[in-house]
């Protein structure tokens, strides 16, 4: 019995270091935001059903199940941890949204933007410049953005929710 114990504690452990460090290599803490605000952020980008959602540093996956769930979206979460990645996809199963969800364990800079129409972000600022480029350059006409927490650099919000720290922009 001790041996299991002694198992199930070290892969605890390391189960608890990748969901810490992995995300920490790139410079992104494992911080979520409520329900509530990831449900205004979306309502700001007028989603219409079908329509494809990218979530960067999708966490365990909370926004990819409310685009989903709530607002008909097909949803692509990119997310470095692989812990979180497994709890994502877990989550959508979960809520009956699978389907409607796919997870992608990486880095989101080497990912393509070519297909979505909005773009969910709850980053940092460090992230903000290097992001807006990379959306200008790959985002299609009409595409959105929501950044909550922080803006795009050279980016001129359409609408920003002051009480809320949401931006939303349009290509």
């Amino acid at each position: 019995m001790q041996v299991f114990l002694g198992i199930l504690a070290a892969f605890i452990i390391v189960v608890a270091l990748l969901w810490l460090l992995v995300p920490a290599w790139y410079g992104l803490p494992p911080v979520t935001t409520t329900r509530e605000r990831i449900r205004k952020a979306l309502e700001l980008a007028n989603p219409q059903p079908d329509e494809t959602l990218y979530d960067l540093g999708s966490g365990h996956g909370r926004v990819l199940v409310i685009a989903a769930k709530e607002f008909g979206l097909n949803a692509v979460g990119i997310e470095a941890g692989p812990v979180q990645c497994v709890i994502s996809w877990l989550n959508a199963r979960w809520n009956g949204v699978s389907s409607q969800v796919r997870v992608e364990a990486g880095d989101f800079f080497k990912s393509n933007f070519k297909e979505a129409d909005i773009v969910f972000a709850y980053l940092t600022s460090d992230y903000g410049e290097r992001l807006a480029k990379k959306l200008a350059a790959e985002l299609k006409p009409g595409a959105r953005v929501v950044t909550v927490s922080f803006d795009l650099p050279g980016w001129d919000a359409d609408v920003f929710d002051r009480e809320r720290l949401i931006y939303l922009y349009k290509k």
